[in-house]
C-alpha cells in the first residue's frame, strides 16, 4: 500500500504553492453558490433532472436547468469522504489518496503514437492500449495507470469495452477510464467484478474508477449524468473532470474560469451524492488557458500549472480529494 509524501501541508520543510488566501477561497466558494442558486446548470438527463428534483434541486424541466439552494450544495460537500482506498489486483500497488498526498499517474487519451519499431505516426490500436497498461504497471513513480491511448481497430459502437478488456488484465495498478455512457459503465464494471471475484469484492477492493467530463460552461451532457449515476449505484469512485478554457469556454481570468470549474464540479458532486449518498468521488481538472493565437488548449503552459494549482488548493479546502492535469 502506498501512502506517498505530504504536499502542501504545514511543516518543517517542503515546498508548496497557495494561489489564493483563505479569504480569497471563501469568495470563490460564495460565487460558486450564487452561480449554482441563480444561473444553474444545464443536466441533458431526463432521469439525472428526477433525481435532482427529488433530493431538493428547483428544476426548469423545459429548459432542463437544475438551480440548487446553498444548503443542498454543502450538504453534498460534506457527505462526499475525504479518504479513498485505490485498490490494485496486487496489494502492494494499492494507492490511498488523503489530505494533501501526492501520486502521479499517465496522461490520457491518446489517438495517435509513433510506432516503436517502425517510426511511422499512426493511429493508436487495441494492442497499444494493453501495452501502455504494461508499461505504467512497470514504472515504480507512477501510482494508478489512467488508460493511456485508445483502440481505433475496433468497432467504435464498443470501443469502450474493447479499450477495458485491453487494460485491465495488463496492469496490477488501479485504472481509471472514461466508459462513454451508462451501459458501458455497466458493462465495465461487471468486467472488473469478474476479475476480483464479484460485485460485493469489486466494492471491498475497487480496481477501477471512472472519468466523466462536464461540457464548459455549466453543462453536464446524458452520457456524463448516465455515467455519474451508475457508478454511484455501482459503489465506484467517479472523478468529474472540467475541461473549462479560460478565454474561450469560460472567463479569461483565473478566478472566474475557476468559479466556472467550480460550479461544473460542484454539480456532479450533488448528482452523484444524491443518486448515493455517500459516494465516493474525485474533485478533477484538465483545465487551462486557450491560446489566443491558436484557439487551442495550452496543456502543459504555465497557466495550466497556475490554474490546477488552484484547483488543487479548492479541492482541499472542500476536503475533497483531487486529480489535476501537470504544468
Amino acid at each position: 500500500m502506498r501512502r506517498n509524501l505530504h504536499a502542501g501541508k504545514r511543516q518543517s520543510g517542503g515546498l508548496g504553492l497557495s494561489v489564493f488566501t483563505d479569504d480569497e477561497l471563501d469568495e470563490i466558494h460564495l460565487a460558486t453558490l450564487e452561480i449554482l442558486e441563480k444561473t444553474g446548470l444545464f443536466f441533458e438527463d431526463e432521469e439525472a433532472l428526477e433525481v435532482l428534483d427529488g433530493g431538493g434541486a428547483i428544476i426548469d424541466k423545459q429548459n432542463k436547468i437544475a438551480k440548487f439552494p446553498p444548503y443542498l450544495v454543502e450538504d453534498s460537500i460534506r457527505s462526499a469522504p475525504s479518504k479513498l482506498l485505490l485498490a490494485g489486483r496486487n496489494p502492494n500497488n494499492d494507492f490511498i489518496m488523503e489530505s494533501n498526498r501526492v501520486g502521479f499517474t499517465n496522461f490520457g487519451e491518446g489517438v495517435f503514437i509513433i510506432d516503436p519499431y517502425t517510426g511511422k505516426h499512426r493511429e493508436t490500436t487495441k494492442a497499444d492500449v494493453a501495452a501502455s497498461a504494461l508499461i505504467v504497471d512497470y514504472l515504480s513513480d507512477l501510482d494508478v495507470y489512467e488508460r493511456a491511448v485508445g483502440a481505433s481497430d475496433v468497432p467504435m459502437a464498443t470501443v469502450q469495452l474493447h479499450n477495458a478488456e485491453a487494460w485491465l488484465p495488463n496492469t496490477s495498478k488501479h485504472g481509471f477510464m472514461g466508459p462513454g455512457n451508462g451501459y458501458f459503465t455497466k458493462k465495465i464494471t461487471e468486467m472488473a467484478a469478474a476479475i476480483v471475484g464479484g460485485k460485493d469484492k469489486l466494492q471491498e477492493r475497487p480496481i477501477i474508477s471512472f472519468v466523466t467530463c462536464p461540457v464548459s460552461p455549466l453543462q453536464l451532457v446524458r452520457e456524463s449524468c448516465e455515467i455519474i449515476m451508475e457508478t454511484a449505484r455501482a459503489g465506484l469512485t467517479i472523478n468529474v473532470l472540467s475541461m473549462a478554457m479560460a478565454g474561450g469556454s469560460s472567463p479569461v481570468t483565473l478566478a472566474g474560469t475557476l468559479v466556472d470549474h467550480n460550479a461544473e464540479i460542484l454539480g456532479g458532486l450533488i448528482l452523484s451524492q444524491l443518486t448515493c449518498k455517500g459516494t465516493k468521488f474525485i474533485y478533477g481538472s484538465s483545465t487551462t488557458a486557450m491560446d489566443l493565437r491558436l484557439a487551442a488548449a495550452s496543456v502543459g503552459s504555465p497557466e495550466c500549472a497556475l490554474i490546477n494549482a488552484a484547483v488543487a488548493q479548492m479541492a482541499t479546502y472542500y476536503l475533497l480529494p483531487s486529480w489535476v492535469a501537470g504544468g
